[in-house]
């Protein structure tokens, strides 16, 4: 049927990005925990030019925005970096990198008093020595962290920093990384930035499922919403090697608010109970998954939980009905230091933890290397296989339970790495792109202007992603269980959602950059759920629950899963462990 033209709504305005070319000795993508301290440690150590490129403000960006009440990697009295690395092997089942656990275990306390220096206020007792909240953490006032880390970042005068940039693909030739494309989201400008060498620390991937809340408050989640997965999403494109992606990872969180439950469970020792008011979490210890561990592990609490409710013993809470005032009093200010929700709930209201118990439920899966071993495969100086491109923080994979400092500690290794890399005259530093290169990559950024408005907008695409990657593998409503059946048709959706994905129509920068978010996020599920099929077992209860492999396999299993993105399939690598006294090396 032929339309009339006065039935053919044309797009009012067409946005053009036009090219700009930067040049750096070191481009740092993201502005979080390890991207500032990547930049410090090279400004202390180097007179080499850094560019940090920001998808939002290096003041308030990446996961500790809202701030943090603890640092949760320290290596307290009567602990050591080994002893570290005994406790996170038992809380992964075995899948970690010890070499590289060791490598930030041995940082821990180093980058902690460099915090202290810049400002950061951490908590001491009588004596000067820092106040415990656990064995491996330590009690701190977090609200002004990032603050704190983005302002000694701008004192650095060999440091630029480019915020309002989102970062879109890294630049390769002969199979190196020479530098990244990205465009502005205040200018109609995309950015061409060649570097001698590329750190990537853009933090986890949020958002690839339903989460817990709906609506205008379904950003109201435990990994910052922002996080979306882009470093992983443009190493896989760029034919990066990434590992242990099945191992996801699933918080234990305070109920609508999403607020963490270690505040309470630590600070005032609270206990898991179920509606009935019973203890339960001991009751699990023997399944196989967690029998070996001395302590109770994360992934037991989690899977508890989840257990009670399913069988119809929830709500579960942690029992706080009866503390003290002060202990009440000290629950208030913790929480308005990192997660202010909980503390305005408490006063809406008008009922503190004293008198109420605290309910708690899982959260939607995320892919974060800081907490599981998600991320690129790196050697021991970070360096990832695409020479020319290192990966630091929640991105980079094999070392879980990081957390802050781990991803500072892990930001430093990386920062002397790039500097040993650049001073070896290994750079593809002359290699530059041919301008019809660069146009042919403007071309497709901006044909996302020029698309019509298609049957599917935005919000759809993100729904349709986040419904299949719950249904069939491994959300919530599923209770964070999957099979054979339901992975192999999330991956057939997922297909299709990349392909409708391309025919996206924006109207403004903004709209561009959720485009590119989606597009990344879609990568990343269709790379977890090869993973998810590879992983012929179930080695972490929740995290990688396997209905039909639902027991662990020690024999055939311990090893990792790896992948690489070859002609658009996922080919799945298996390589053996690494032990913390050998020293790894690409070689393949």
């Amino acid at each position: 049927m032929v339309r009339k033209l006065s039935e053919i709504v044309l797009k009012p305005c067409v946005l053009k990005l036009q090219p700009e070319i930067l040049e750096t000795d070191i481009l740092i993508i993201g502005g979080g925990t390890a991207g500032c301290f990547s930049a410090l440690t090279i400004a202390e150590n180097s007179k080499a030019k850094v560019l940090i490129a920001e998808k939002a403000h290096i003041k308030r960006s990446g996961c500790l925005a809202a701030g943090v009440n603890a640092l949760n990697a320290y290596i307290n009295p009567g602990e050591t970096p080994e002893t570290y690395v005994d406790y996170v092997k038992k809380e992964a089942a075995g899948i970690v990198r010890e070499d590289l656990v060791l490598s930030l275990a041995r940082k821990l306390n180093q980058v902690t008093q460099k915090l202290e220096q810049i400002g950061l206020p951490i908590l001491k007792d009588d004596q000067g020595n820092y106040v415990a909240r656990g064995k491996r953490s330590i009690k701190i006032n977090g609200e002004s962290i990032k603050p704190l880390l983005a302002q000694a970042v701008q004192n650095q005068k060999s440091v630029q920093v480019l915020n309002r940039v989102n970062i879109i693909d890294y630049i390769v030739r002969d199979q190196k990384v020479i530098g990244a494309y990205g465009f502005s989201l205040e200018k109609n400008i995309f950015y061409v930035i060649y570097a001698k060498a590329v750190i990537c620390t853009t933090g986890g991937a949020a958002g690839l499922y339903k989460p817990n809340n709906p609506g205008f408050s379904r950003h109201k989640m435990w990994y910052s919403p922002f996080n979306t997965g882009a470093g992983y999403a443009m190493g896989i494109r760029a034919g990066a090697e990434i590992t242990s992606l099945e191992m996801r990872f699933i918080a234990l969180r305070c109920k609508d608010t999403i607020a963490p439950t270690g505040t309470i469970a630590q600070g005032v020792k609270a206990r898991q109970i179920n509606s009935y008011g019973r203890e339960y979490v001991d009751e699990y210890q023997e399944c196989d998954q967690v029998q070996d561990n001395i302590e109770i592990s994360t992934v037991l609490r989690l899977y508890a939980t989840v257990t009670e409710k399913r069988e119809g013993r929830g709500p579960c809470y942690l029992r706080t009905q009866g503390i003290t005032e002060d202990q009440e009093q000290e629950l208030y200010k913790a929480y308005l230091n990192m997660a202010p929700a909980q503390t305005l709930k408490w006063f809406e209201q008008g009922r503190g933890p004293r008198s109420q118990n605290v309910e708690i439920e899982g959260t939607e899966p995320y892919i974060v290397g800081g907490h599981s071993a998600s991320g690129y495969w790196v050697d021991g100086q970070r360096m990832t296989t695409l020479p020319g491109l290192l990966a630091a923080g929640d991105v980079a994979g094999g070392c879980p339970k990081k957390y802050v400092t781990g991803c500072l500690a892990e930001g430093e290794v990386a920062a002397l790495a790039a500097l040993r890399y650049i001073g070896s005259g290994s750079t593809n530093k002359d290699v530059r792109l041919e301008p019809g290169e660069i146009q042919d990559k403007l071309d497709a950024v901006n044909q996302f202007f020029r698309n019509e408005q298609g049957p599917y907008d935005l919000d759809q695409v993100e729904e349709a992603m986040q419904k299949v990657m719950d249904e069939y593998a491994g959300g919530i409503s599923a209770g964070y269980i999957m099979n054979r059946t339901k992975l192999q048709l999330a991956a057939q959706l997922i297909e299709e959602l990349l392909k409708i994905s391309q025919t996206l129509s924006a109207e403004n920068l903004h709209e561009l950059l959720k485009i590119h978010e989606i597009i990344d996020r879609l990568y990343v599920c269709k790379v977890l759920i090869a993973h998810l099929e590879a992983r012929k077992e179930t080695r972490w209860l929740c995290y990688q629950h396997d209905a039909d492999f639902p027991a662990k396999d020690d024999l055939h299993w311990r090893k990792y899963v790896n992948s690489r993105y070859e002609n658009g399939e996922v080919k799945i690598v298996l390589r053996e462990l690494v032990k913390r006294d050998e020293i790894y090396e690409h070689s393949d």
